[in-house]
């Protein structure tokens, strides 16, 4: 079962849509951002904090993003 088989039976059971090709495209993005800038549990639970806030995509990788650290050069 691949990622998107796995999501959208995911989603049929606890009654929700699996995301779109976009969606899943910012979860990841998210998820990277949340993961370099901290450790990589921050990847799951800022996933999980964006949706429980109910916020778009966008906005928490936009938030996401504004909390980023700078490389080092």
């Amino acid at each position: 079962m691949n990622a998107n088989e796995w999501l959208a039976a995911f989603a049929t059971r606890i009654g929700g849509e699996p995301p779109s090709t976009e969606e899943f495209k910012l979860i990841l993005e998210l998820a990277g951002v949340a993961a370099h800038s901290s450790e990589r549990v921050a990847a799951p639970a800022a996933c999980w904090v964006a949706a429980n806030a109910g916020v778009d995509l966008s906005v928490a990788l936009e938030a996401a993003r504004a909390l980023e650290v700078p490389a080092d050069d």
